[in-house]
């Protein structure tokens, strides 16, 4: 997997390869990797990398996904068929600023874990948990059988201040465009709602996702 920018290079661990601009500036960091660096022109970088990559791209292994049986800790983060990387990023530091360390996302018809992820979730991702599902609504099930309350999100439901939280928690986002599955929704034992006031009817995911996990830490 390719990732890229300043920000990455600095605080990725095990890298494989660095491909740099050949008059890159940053000597400080050139010396603080330890890893073969090659020199090439601009084109190269961006023909590698669909982003701002400052100059520099890395090569590193794939991300490792854990199992759900990994995933312990009384806040879940469930993300039901997302597909925006940027959003998926936000997210994860999110979780991370909330201290919630445990992510779930579906293997098909999902954003995974890419560079764009890497990027914009910079210095979090080794301190959370992503488990890959084959299916949700499965998942969902596990997590009930495991004493997990379901919590979705979405336009009609309980204005989110007024659920209780207290316990283990699974909270739902859904895709971007449509929410969630009517699976999904149907296997929630509540759904939350984000009560507007202006004229728009949703939230960014990511937004939507930060006001929920932080009145859950609240």
């Amino acid at each position: 997997m390719y990732v890229y920018g300043k920000n990455v290079a600095k605080d990725i661990k095990d890298i494989e390869k660095a491909y740099v601009l050949k008059n890159f500036k940053d000597r400080e960091l050139l010396n603080s990797l330890k890893c073969p660096i090659e020199y090439v022109d601009k084109e190269r970088l961006d023909r590698m990398v669909d982003g701002l990559h400052q100059g520099i791209v890395l090569k590193i292994k794939d991300y490792k996904y854990y199992d759900i049986s990994e995933l312990n800790s009384d806040v879940i983060v469930i993300l039901d068929h997302l597909e925006d990387p940027h959003n998926f990023g936000a997210i994860i530091r999110t979780c991370e600023a909330a201290g919630i360390t445990d992510i779930v996302i579906p293997k098909d018809r999902s954003v995974d874990v890419n560079g764009t992820v890497m990027k914009t979730s910079v210095g979090c991702l080794d301190r959370v948990k992503i488990a890959s599902v084959t299916n949700v609504v499965n998942t969902i099930d596990y997590l009930k059988e495991n004493g997990y309350w379901i919590i979705g999100t979405d336009m009609n439901g309980t204005d989110y201040k007024e659920i209780d939280y207290s316990g283990k928690v699974a909270i739902v986002i859904g895709n971007e465009g449509s929410g969630m599955s009517r699976l999904v929704k149907e296997s929630c034992d509540f759904i939350a709602t984000i009560p507007m006031k202006g004229t728009v009817n949703s939230l960014n995911a990511s937004v939507a996702a930060a006001i929920i996990l932080f009145e859950i830490r609240r």
